[in-house]
Order: structure tokens, then sequence, then C-alpha cells
């Protein structure tokens, strides 16, 4: 009898695809381990929120405002700190036009990589100057990955860990038209969308949001941000 040998590349290739075109059993898993961490909220409401990542960036952030206006929809930024000198007004810009401000550390890093102490410290550090535009409740850990340490140091400053439910690999994906259409087949009531913002990125961002806002308002939904999701706004 002839045994198939599955190796290490191939069970990661299966697990990825599985993960790209279902990750909704994965999320219940997360989910039910942890709680705490926020990744959707169940509504039969038409209702989602827009969470986009890595900005500010002096030229792209003010074209996905542009978006965000056009079509009367409000979204949560993650801001890195680093990112700020020089765009101090777009985060005023922000707020005044209704979006919330979350935090996503000082770096552009994998939160899950860096020592908890080190950790805590960029948090802090973040949560020092964002805490001047917004009140701050909202945590997103770099990259996305966390443990329980970084959970209770996440609580115990107040704030509540973000991921999301929504994730068409942005990063990855050098594809506007990918972006949008992955969102619009996965979304439902409750959906936690994850875009991206700075460079490049945050072109995509833009064009990726002009094909997904009509598309959702003709579906009835409202976008919104996370707070205004679990119904805290």
């Amino acid at each position: 009898m002839q045994i198939l040998a599955i190796t290490t590349p191939t069970i990661l290739l299966i697990f990825g695809a599985a993960v790209w075109l279902h990750p909704e059993w994965l999320i219940t898993r997360l989910r039910h381990r942890s709680p705490e961490v926020l990744y959707s909220v169940d509504t039969r409401q038409p209702v989602v929120a827009l969470t986009i990542d890595d900005g500010p960036d002096r030229e792209d952030t003010q074209k996905i405002l542009r978006v965000l206006e056009e079509y009367d929809a409000h979204a949560t930024f993650f801001i890195i700190s680093d990112h700020i000198p020089g765009s101090e007004d777009l985060l005023q810009q922000m707020v005044f036009a209704g979006h919330e401000l979350g935090n996503h550390l000082t770096a552009d890093e994998p939160s899950i990589q860096l020592p908890i102490a080190e950790f805590e410290d960029k948090l802090q550090q973040a949560d020092s100057i964002l805490s001047g535009y917004d009140d701050m409740r909202w945590l997103r850990p770099g990259s996305g990955w966390y443990n329980d340490e970084m959970l209770d140091v996440i609580a115990a400053h107040d704030y509540q860990c973000v991921l999301g439910s929504v994730y068409p690999y942005d990063p990855q994906i050098n594809s506007f038209w990918f972006s949008a259409y992955y969102v619009l087949w996965k979304i439902k009531p409750g959906s936690v969308i994850i875009l991206h913002d700075h460079g490049t990125r945050g072109q995509r961002t833009a064009k990726a949001l002009e094909i997904i806002l009509p598309a959702l308002a003709d579906r009835g939904y409202q976008v919104v941000t996370i707070s205004e999701l679990v119904g805290e706004k």
C-alpha cells in the first residue's frame, strides 16, 4: 500500500486555504478561547464596522476620508503613533468627521514578538499621544496576534482588544479589486472589516472603498465605527 507523504509546506498551504476561504470556524474557536477579544458583534441589523490600520499617511489618508464622507460612512482608524508627526491635523479631521481613533502601538511590527514589558511601554507611548485627540478604548495588536499576557496588559490599561471578521489580506494581495469583492463576499450583519492605510496600501483602500461603500448601501447596510457597532455611541 502506498502511503502519501504530506509535507509541512503542504499542511500550511491547506491550512492557509481553509482560513482564506472559510475563516469563520477559526474565529469561532478564537472567540471561545478569548471572549474578551472583539471579532464581530451578534446582530441582525444591517450594520458593520469599518476599521483602517497603520495611518495616518499625509497623502492617502485624505483620499480615504473623502470617500468615507461621500458615502456617509464612519470608521475606526487604528493609528501607529510613529506615523503621526506632520499629520496631526489628519487626526483632528478624523475625529471632527465622526470617526474614532484606536491604538495600534508605535510601529508597524508584530506585537506578539515583543517582550511583554516592551509591549506595555509601547501601548502607553501611543496612548499618551492618541488620548490627546480622542477617548481611547480600542487596541489592535500589530499583525493581529496576541497571547494571554498581552490581553492582561491591554485590560489593565482600560483597553479592549479588537481584531475583525472580514480581512481581505490587503497588505499581501496588491489588488483593490480583490479587497473590494472579498469584503462584499464575506460581509454580514455585525462584521468588523479590516483594511489598511499608509503608502500604496492606503491608495488601494481608497479605491476599494469606492466599490465597497455604494454596494453596501445598495444592500441596506450602515458602515460605522467599532463604538457605534457595539452600541456605545
